[in-house]
């Protein structure tokens, strides 16, 4: 009875554990996510992929219900927009830019910026072939929740997690076509 216990105790923090294996830290005053992808494509493709925002967002996730207006200006000071029949948001700042390598941008991803929270996120890519690559994409998020901020991070992180996916596939997609 005791070893069950155990067992399925054991069990538990396993499966817990795994559920949110890519929050890094939550804490009331914020979190940390981190997603790690190998991604079979050259870290130049797949950087031109992540730029290219509007063929890999998901428009579920946007202000005006369609991920056709969405753009990067890659560029510090640059700007990860979204435009529809007159109307615009701008939903992060970029504020580092090493092509092919790294990307930085700073901002609260749709309600986090309408709660008042901001954050730091980051695309790294580390080329581990010519045809393969390294993606660590990071998301700082901190700011005042009367309730705190640990309840998000699952939240945030799942839709982190969808967008990554949706990167990485269409980054194959097109390392496919060109080879």
């Amino acid at each position: 009875m005791g070893f069950r216990l155990v067992s399925g105790v054991w069990l538990a923090i396993c499966l817990s554990l795994q559920a949110s294996a890519d929050v890094v830290d939550a804490a009331p005053s914020g979190f940390h996510l981190r997603i790690t992808h190998t991604v079979d494509a050259s870290a130049d493709r797949l950087y031109d992929t992540l730029i290219d925002v509007a063929a890999w967002w998901d428009g579920n996730h946007s202000w005006f219900g369609s991920a056709e207006g969405f753009s990067l200006t890659p560029e510090a000071g640059g700007c990860l927009c979204e435009t529809r029949d007159g109307r615009s948001a701008l939903h992060m700042t970029v504020s580092y830019v090493d092509p092919g390598h790294e990307l930085h941008l700073s901002g609260g991803l749709g309600p986090l910026r309408t709660l008042g929270l901001t954050g730091q996120m980051s695309f790294r890519l580390k080329a581990v072939s010519a045809t393969k690559t390294t993606l660590v994409h990071e998301y700082r998020v901190t700011g005042y929740s009367k309730d705190g901020l640990e309840g998000l991070a699952d939240i945030v992180d799942r839709v982190q997690q969808g967008q990554m996916k949706r990167l990485v596939a269409h980054a194959v997609a097109r390392a496919k076509k060109v080879d």
